[in-house]
């Protein structure tokens, strides 16, 4: 097959970045549909970081602070989060546009490059983050970003050159998607940098591995300059607080789930005769190169909420690309070429349902009808361009165990083994748990605060999943806090109160909470009492 033009082929990817973003941003704001708790964990990162916050020096997270930069620097000139957000992804994607063009155009034939750019660049500009649900989300969107630079390296690194070699270029690409990876979801660069180094070796490219290494080195140097020495063992205990964590560790299903269950046999199965059919293909390099990276994808999908396998479609490039010019056969006399389209389309083919909704996520988008939605912060002036269904927004919702005895359907099932109930200090609490309208949820219990004079300029750890408090009032969020509860009592130091809520989003974590402070053997006031809420102040 031929090479691309290269200027056309650029031209087409400006074009694709224009296009989604361009009408993303018609609407004048961004409307979800969905995981309002996982945006308001990431508006916590955003907020504080515009406030000139370091992720893990100033706050706990393990996402790293590139997750969040990008929308920082747009909050920063002004606009409000929900523009600031579509506006950051054009900025990725404009920035990924030139290593996008580089592998493209010098790794691949034909019609490649441009399915190839298509499915970087959707990943970097959807207003979802996978799967087949059509609800709007901006939750995840650094697993996207994750995946469209994890693509360009990888494909710089399993492809030969298809002209003149031009290794400098290849490793300061690689250095710097290394470091984008390191400073937006470890996870990536953990599963994706022995391949990729490993793969310059196999295919003779020690100068690119070289100079990719300095390049990282150099960027390494220039992030340790700009945040302190401290800030990689800071990033370090994040790390490993996350990992020995209850409640986060594995966000969705267990990994031999996601290997060999019947939702994901399907894909493993292609992954694995892609191998076999490249090393039967004499693609022995590539075909050891991929198997190296099988353990990478399978473990970035085990870390990824809902675990889709976004991979797949570089799969169906990748083997595209390695199809032989001429006829190959195995010892079984099967045609190599027709194995390899035939397992290309099948990949494609199984991941066709989570690309078709990134794809037409933004036009989705454009199409909603903004007289259903309401803010998701509703007293934060400009930033209520970030908008939500109004049923989402504003119906409360909580799950109510009604099996135990005395309740109705006590007699009516079999006994089952019962949850050992949350006390604290000497009191049994409620079971609930609140299923859904997170913003009221928040919204009223901190506008309670404020009628009675204790919310200006104090702050509160709740025992909860999260302490989003201060987002809906005259709350200051905590020092060294965490948006996302981890584990053990983070930011409690800096605390005024603790709000025990009477339903909480997670009962796990009250529990967990609760049994850290008294543990701790913390000297607690109680100073308020509502159905929402008990709050505490330390004495």
């Amino acid at each position: 097959m031929n090479r691309p033009n290269p200027t056309i082929l650029f031209g087409f990817f400006v074009a694709v970045i224009v296009a989604i973003c361009g009408v993303s941003l018609l609407k004048g704001g961004l409307y979800i549909g969905k995981h309002e708790g996982d945006t308001l964990h990431m508006l916590q990162i955003i907020f504080r970081m515009a406030a000139g916050e370091w992720p893990h020096l100033d706050f706990m997270t393990p996402i790293g602070a590139l997750a969040a930069a990008p929308v920082v620097f747009f909050v920063k000139l002004g606009f409000g989060v929900g523009i600031a957000f579509i506006l950051a992804q054009a900025l990725v994607a404009v920035v990924l546009l030139g290593p996008l063009w580089w592998a493209a155009w010098s790794r691949l034939p034909g019609y490649l490059p441009y399915l190839f750019g298509l499915f970087v660049l959707v990943q970097t500009t959807a207003l979802v983050h996978g799967e087949a649900q059509s609800s709007l989300s901006l939750s995840m969107h650094y697993n996207r970003w994750a995946w469209a630079i994890s693509f360009v390296a990888i494909t710089l690194a399993i492809l030969p050159a298809q002209g003149t070699p031009r290794p400098i270029s290849d490793g300061v690409i690689m250095g710097l998607a290394m470091t984008a990876l390191l400073m937006l979801k470890v996870t990536y660069f953990a599963a994706f940098a022995p391949p990729v180094a490993l793969g310059l070796v196999l295919r003779g490219s020690a100068r690119a591995l070289v100079v990719a290494l300095l390049t990282g080195a150099a960027m390494a140097a220039v992030i340790t300059l700009s945040a302190g020495g401290g800030f990689w063992l800071a990033y370090l205990g994040d790390l490993l607080a996350v990992a020995g964590s209850e409640i986060r560790s594995a966000p969705s299903a267990e990994l031999n789930v996601v290997i060999a269950a019947p939702a994901y046999i399907g894909a493993s199965l292609v992954l694995i005769l892609g191998v076999v059919w490249l090393r039967q293909a004499d693609q022995g390099v590539g075909g050891l190169i991929l198997l190296l990276l099988v353990p990478g994808f399978f473990y970035v999908t085990y870390q990824n909420f809902a675990n889709d396998p976004q991979w797949l479609l570089l799969l169906g490039v990748l083997l595209l690309a390695m199809v032989p010019a001429g006829p190959v056969r195995n010892g079984f006399g099967w045609d190599m070429r027709t194995a390899l389209v035939l397992t290309a389309t099948a990949a494609l083919a199984l991941a066709a349902p989570s690309f078709l909704n990134l794809a037409y996520s933004p036009f989705r988008h454009f199409a909603v009808d903004v007289k259903t939605y309401s803010p998701l912060l509703p007293k934060s002036g400009v930033h209520t361009d970030l908008q939500t269904t109004t049923v989402r927004a504003t119906r409360v919702m909580a799950m109510l165990p009604l099996d135990h005895p005395g309740a109705p359907f006590a007699p009516a099932v079999s006994p089952a083994e019962p949850d050992e109930p949350v006390t604290f200090r000497g009191e049994t609490l409620t079971e609930c748990e609140i299923s859904l309208g997170l913003p009221a949820y928040f919204d009223t219990i901190v506008s309670d605060l404020d009628r009675a004079g204790l919310a200006q300029g104090k702050r509160l750890l709740a025992a909860d999943l999260f302490s989003s408090h201060w987002l809906f009032g005259p709350l200051e969020p905590l020092q060294g806090g965490a948006p996302w509860y981890y584990g053990g009592l983070p930011g409690f130091d800096s605390a005024d109160y603790l709000l025990v809520p009477l339903c909480p989003i997670i009962p796990q974590v009250r529990r967990m909470i609760l049994e850290a402070i008294e543990a701790a053997d913390v000297p607690l006031d109680e100073i308020r009492r509502t159905p929402l809420y008990i709050l505490y102040e330390k004495s």
